[in-house]
Parts: structure tokens; C-alpha cells; sequence
């Protein structure tokens, strides 16, 4: 079955779900939109497809489903829109800036029988799933620790408007944060307990690139967050998220066994390098990667919760693993202002591993894209 969605934001990450909808055929784009139409037309345009007004786009009722690529800010109404609209959703990251945007959209849908499904989806890539594959078989023994480090200087010296970086709702913390700890928890399953620490280095930022070069930018976030995460199995683990580090070699994220240690890939990418090293042993191994999307998938989560509303079965990048995720970064800085330990109002399990020949790819895992 081949499904028709529509697309409301039409940024650069839009080029990704176009793109993946061809190399797929399970979902065709009918329409995009944007506030700025013009600029719908050209991605229409260059993918053949059609532009439409939001209102236009909403009421269609060829689409099933609407993907909202708006800013962070946009979430929470427009996919409240579209779930009143009678279509499922599937949003890019985050699902909603504010812990009840979140909890209004999963119930919203749940009133109305739609699902709801959230970026990241890079966990379902090549990379992430091959580490769960050997986790899961106990390669690394039973799994006790884990770190993970977002460490960079800022978007500034590229971005030509990096000021909602340095807001409320962003920061390294909520820019990057979902995706290492939708990577951790498809690890080691959901978080139960956070302390963290959070601070930023500068009150101003200078942008650096584009017209605005030179301009100064407030801060109005923190910049260098540090978060001390339990699990449900008992492991720990060290986050941190930071635009604060000029230069670093911590790992990306690593996870400690009993029995040995994997060393995971950039969860910002679908590939490698994934390594591994035993105990006892002297160097690190590159592990081959065993799953299909390698390279830039982004999509791959709504192709299987497209497929999963047709089977009926859950979908992985779910909308209750997306808001976990938004509850767990809200905590660590409540837990972080108030100097203690605190639980999420939330809870999350591991998603199912994504199979070596996912039921909606018709091919072979080597032909996917990005194999």
C-alpha cells in the first residue's frame, strides 16, 4: 500500500523525506506547504509534486498522514492541527517545546484513534541497530554504564540566524539532546531517575557568518549541561550536551559490559564507525555493519509507522518515546536548578529492534537506501 502524506515546513530537511519517499515507494508525498508558499512551490517543483495552502493541505482527503518539518516552536499547533484534521502525524524532533504541548498531542491522538510518531529516527540506522544486535546478544556481557557527549562550540560561526539556538527550548541540550538519549534508551531502555548541572559560558554570542556577521546575540539558556541518568536495569550513564568545549576527544557514546565495551557511532548519522573491545583484548575491533541505511535515512521512522498502522503493531519512533524524551531534558534541568535527584513523570521501554528485512522494504537489506 502505497501512502499519501503531506509536508508542512519545506527547510532544508524536507529534501530528506522527499528523497526517501522515492527510494521507498511505501509513501507518496501529494502535497508540501509553508508559510512561505514561493518557497513550497520550488519543492514541489523539484520533487513532482504539488504545493497547497496549510488549510488546503489539512482537508485533503487523499492524506492520511502530515509530516510537520516547522521549527521547534510550530510543533505543538500544527500537529494538533493535523490530528484534528483526522490525520496521523509524524513530526521532526522535538515533539513539542513544553511538557503539556507534548502530553495534548498523545492525547489528542488517542482520542481520535491516530498515531503520532517523532524524529530522531537515526536509532533504526545501520549503525545503532548493528550495536543493538551485539548488545543484545550479550557481546559486552550484561550492559552496567554508559556515556554519551554532545561537545561543540556553537552554531554561530556557520548559522546566518542562530538566535533560537540560544532560547528557551533549545540550547545544546534540546537542539541535540534527542538524539543521543532516543540512542541511550534504545540501548538500555527508559530513564528512571536524573541529576544534572547546567551553566553557560558567555551572556552574548557573536553571530559569524551571513548579513548579520558581527551582531551580538543574547543567551538565555544553558550552553554546558551535564546529566547523571538511571535506568530501569539498574545502569548509569553520563550526558553531556554542550556549545561551550572549543575542542574534545571524548567518544560519542560508549556502553560498558560486564564483558567488554561498544563504542557507538555519531547518532546524528545513520552509519559507522561502530567498535568494539573486549575484555582482554589489546585493540579495538570495526565491527561490519549488519543493517540496512547507512547513510542520510531520514524517514525510515515514519515508513514503519505508516507500515504499523496498516499491520496494526506498534511503530518504533513513537510519539510516547519522543515525549520521554522531552520529559527526561525538561527534569534535567529542573534537576539542575533545584540540586537533586528527580523521576520523570514518564515512562518509555525499549523500542523493537528494527529487523535485517523490515517488513515495509521490498528489496534486500543490501539495496536499501543508504546500504
Amino acid at each position: 500500500m502505497t501512502h499519501k502524506i503531506g509536508i508542512v515546513g519545506t527547510g532544508n530537511i524536507s529534501a530528506a523525506y522527499l528523497k526517501i519517499a522515492r527510494e521507498l515507494a511505501l509513501f507518496e508525498v501529494r502535497a508540501v506547504t509553508d508559510l512561505d508558499l514561493g518557497r513550497a512551490q520550488a519543492q514541489a517543483a523539484e520533487y513532482g509534486t504539488q504545493a497547497m495552502t496549510r488549510g488546503d493541505l489539512l482537508a485533503d482527503p487523499e492524506i492520511v498522514a502530515v509530516v510537520n518539518l516547522t521549527p521547534p516552536a510550530a510543533h505543538a499547533e500544527v500537529s494538533l492541527a493535523a490530528l484534528r484534521a483526522g490525520k496521523h502525524v509524524y513530526s521532526e524532533k522535538p515533539l513539542a517545546v513544553e511538557r503539556e504541548d507534548g502530553r495534548a498531542i498523545l492525547r489528542e491522538a488517542e482520542e481520535r484513534g491516530l498515531r503520532v510518531g517523532c524524529a530522531p529516527d537515526t536509532f533504526l540506522g545501520a549503525g545503532l541497530q548493528t550495536g543493538r544486535e551485539l548488545l543484545d546478544a550479550g557481546i559486552i556481557g550484561r550492559p552496567v554504564a554508559a556515556t554519551a557527549f554532545f561537545m561543540g562550540s556553537g552554531p554561530e560561526a556557520w548559522h546566518p540566524s542562530p538566535d533560537f539556538f540560544y532560547q528557551p527550548g533549545a540550547g545544546p541540550l534540546f537542539d541535540m539532546g534527542p538524539y543521543y538519549l532516543t540512542a541511550l534508551i534504545n540501548m538500555l531502555g527508559g530513564v528512571t531517575r536524573v541529576g544534572g548541572s547546567a551553566v553557560k559560558a558567555f551572556e552574548e554570542r557573536v553571530v559569524g557568518s551571513g548579513a548579520r556577521q558581527g551582531e551580538r546575540i543574547r543567551v538565555n539558556t544553558p550552553t554546558h549541561v551535564t546529566a547523571q541518568l538511571g535506568f530501569g536495569g539498574g545502569q548509569a550513564a553520563t550526558f553531556i550536551a554542550s556549545f561551550d568545549t572549543p575542542a574534545s576527544e571524548l567518544p560519542r557514546i560508549e556502553i560498558y559490559g560486564t564483558e567488554g565495551t561498544l563504542s557507538l557511532p555519531d547518532p546524528n548519522t545513520f552509519g559507522g564507525p561502530l567498535r568494539l573491545r573486549r575484555r582482554g583484548d589489546e585493540e579495538w575491533e570495526t565491527v561490519d555493519l549488519t543493517r540496512p541505511f547507512q547513510d542520510n535515512a531520514r524517514g525510515i521512522g515514519l515508513a514503519d509507522m505508516l507500515d504499523a498502522i496498516s499491520r496494526g503493531t506498534p511503530h518504533r519512533a513513537s510519539g510516547e518515546l519522543a515525549f520521554h524524551v522531552l520529559d527526561v531534558m525538561h527534569t534535567i534541568l529542573e534537576a539542575a536548578e533545584q540540586e537533586r535527584t528527580l523521576t520523570p513523570t514518564s515512562h518509555a521501554e525499549r523500542p523493537e529492534a528494527l529487523p535485517a528485512q523490515p517488513a515495509w522494504f521490498r528489496g534486500t537489506p543490501a539495496g536499501a537506501p543508504g546500504a
